[in-house]
C-alpha cells in the first residue's frame, strides 16, 4: 500500500463536512415570515475546541479542589454550537439583560427547552443521548 495514498483520505480538504442541523428550540419564538416556530441552527465543533470548553468549565471548589462544572460546560457547548440566532449579538444579549452567549442561551430558553436543545447539540457532535444509550442497552 502506498503511504501517500493511504494518508490522502485524512487530509483536511478530503474530510466530509458535517452539515449543520436546524431545530425549533422553542415554540415561543415565531418567525415573522413563516409564522411558525423560528429555527435555530446548530453546528459541530472540533474535539480540540470541546477540550477548551471543558477546561474553561473547571472551577475551584470551596475546598480549593478543581471541580468540573457540567452545567457551565453544557451552556458553553450549546452557545458555541449555535450558529443562529447569533448569541454573541450585543442587542440580543441586552434585551435579556445578560452578557455572554452562554448566559444568553440560559436566559432565552426554559429549563425543558434547554434540556432538549442540549440533547440536539450533543447529538450533532456525535455524543449519545441518555435515551440512545438506554435503547442500545435494551438490544
Amino acid at each position: 500500500m502506498n503511504m501517500a495514498q493511504s494518508l490522502s483520505a485524512f487530509f483536511s480538504q478530503n474530510a466530509k463536512r458535517t452539515k449543520n442541523v436546524k431545530f425549533a428550540a422553542s415554540c415561543r419564538f415565531i418567525d415573522e415570515e413563516t409564522k411558525e416556530a423560528a429555527l435555530w441552527e446548530i453546528k459541530t465543533i472540533t474535539a480540540s475546541r470541546n477540550a477548551e470548553l471543558r477546561r474553561e468549565s473547571v472551577r475551584a471548589s470551596r475546598a480549593g479542589q478543581a471541580e468540573f462544572d457540567a452545567e457551565l460546560y453544557l451552556s458553553k457547548l450549546c452557545a458555541e454550537c449555535t450558529v443562529y440566532p447569533n448569541l454573541n449579538d450585543a442587542a440580543l444579549q441586552q434585551s435579556y439583560g445578560v452578557m455572554g452567549a452562554a448566559s444568553l442561551i440560559g436566559a432565552m430558553l426554559t429549563p425543558a427547552e434547554f434540556e432538549e436543545y442540549a440533547s440536539r447539540v450533543l447529538e450533532q457532535n456525535g455524543f449519545k443521548t441518555d435515551a440512545q444509550m438506554v435503547d442500545e442497552a435494551k438490544n
